[in-house]
């Protein structure tokens, strides 16, 4: 007999995103360059101290399980970061530790989300956020959240589309894919209007670190009862050591233990003891001067694709991603993005994954590339986009 796989399996799709990446990866073997706009991850790798901290733990021997809620002195320094950088008393008794900012996000869904129970999101938004609610059983609500919108949720969407069986909303700022972030006034209405319906307010802010045109915030200065994930990837430039962390309200801390110790055991010990040279001045001054490149980045390559033809109807305003509206092109976003993979070697990735609003006139650009790359992309694009019309 064939083993049967478990039903929770059908609500979840593939990642579309992961196949162009296989394209791509199997037109490199046969000698082709390519330009990599798709995947999100900084181009820039974890600074030298960072690295040598690891060393050091490594040569000491502090490679044995950590405390399932993270190393203490790993939770007092980002206790200590969020009272540098932004002024908040976050006690690290709130703070745990993950496997990533993707466990943050089970953990956190594991712990609120209740069987037949459903989450809104925006459409569109990144697609592991509504797979981990599948995942537990539970079903994303996805609201079409337009450019008029910054293709974030709103308040009135939120109270429009709440129904019994609305558990809570589960938002990202800055968001992938489309960079923009949440205005600080209305999601001071939204995490009012879940309140008052006994719901739970998740904010992922992994991109959080990188905001370019106003000082960064987070939503927990807004309310101590919000759940706020944040990681090591973005920012810190370490995607490959998996590490993230969540900010919870006091109570809920044993649960989520109880559940990291089961699923987890704990985050890598050598990437929390490494991630404590994240917050040493040298440090941060380089990620402030990395942050500086992206954002030179971001004003060369919106312009250059609104002048190839490309809607870009919101100025992304983190992160390192622009969402195009490629309508003017093409009526399939999919096929679009294989064209410019196969025909032009730049490799972008299609709305598809992201939410049907936007799945066959949206493509999605990073600019995690050096600022040559970016230049010549521009230029190949052009060349294909010519030959088109």
């Amino acid at each position: 007999m064939e083993n049967k796989l478990a039903s929770r399996l059908d609500h979840i799709a593939p990642f579309h995103v992961m196949e162009l990446m296989k394209m791509a990866a199997n037109l490199e073997s046969q000698g082709c360059h390519l330009i990599h706009m798709g995947i999100g991850e900084p181009d820039f790798t974890a600074p030298q101290p960072v690295i040598d901290a690891a060393a050091r733990a490594m040569s000491d021997g502090r490679l044995q399980y950590t405390s399932a809620l993270g190393v203490p002195a790993l939770r007092e320094a980002i206790s200590g970061h969020y009272r540098d950088k932004f002024g908040l008393d976050v006690p690290a008794s709130r703070i745990v530790v993950t496997a990533g900012a993707s466990a943050a996000l089970l953990l956190a869904c594991a712990t609120l989300v209740e069987a037949g129970s459903e989450v809104l999101m925006p459409d569109p938004c990144y697609p592991c956020n509504r797979h981990f609610v599948a995942a537990f059983e539970g079903k994303a609500t996805l609201v079409a959240s337009g450019p008029e919108h910054r293709f974030q949720l709103s308040d009135q969407m939120v109270r429009e589309n709440w129904t019994e069986k609305t558990a809570g909303v589960l938002l990202a700022s800055p968001s992938n894919p489309t960079g923009t972030s949440i205005d600080s006034d209305e999601l001071v209405k939204i995490i009012a209007s879940v309140k008052e319906r006994g719901g739970f307010t998740i904010v992922d802010e992994i991109y959080q670190g990188l905001s370019y045109d106003a000082p960064p915030f987070s939503a927990l200065s807004l309310d101590d009862d919000v759940v706020v994930i944040n990681s090591f990837s973005k920012y810190f430039n370490m995607t490959g050591w998996r590490l993230g962390w969540l900010v919870v309200p006091e109570r809920i801390v044993p649960a989520l233990e109880k559940l990291a110790q089961n699923l987890f055991i704990c985050p890598s010990s050598v990437a929390q003891y490494a991630a404590l040279a994240c917050f040493s001045p040298e440090v941060l001054a380089i990620y402030e001067q990395r942050k500086v490149e992206f954002k030179r980045r971001r004003d060369f390559i919106v312009p250059a694709l609104r002048e190839l033809g490309f809607g870009i109807p919101v100025m992304p305003d983190g992160a390192f991603y622009v969402y195009a509206d490629c309508s003017r092109f093409t009526d399939d976003a999919d096929a679009f993005a294989r064209q410019v993979l196969t025909e032009a070697g730049v490799v972008i990735v299609p709305g598809l994954d992201f939410g049907p609003a936007t799945a066959t006139s949206y493509v999605r650009l990073s600019y995690a590339n050096s600022f040559e790359n970016l230049q010549e992309a521009v230029i190949r694009l052009k060349n294909f986009l010519q030959l088109r019309a």
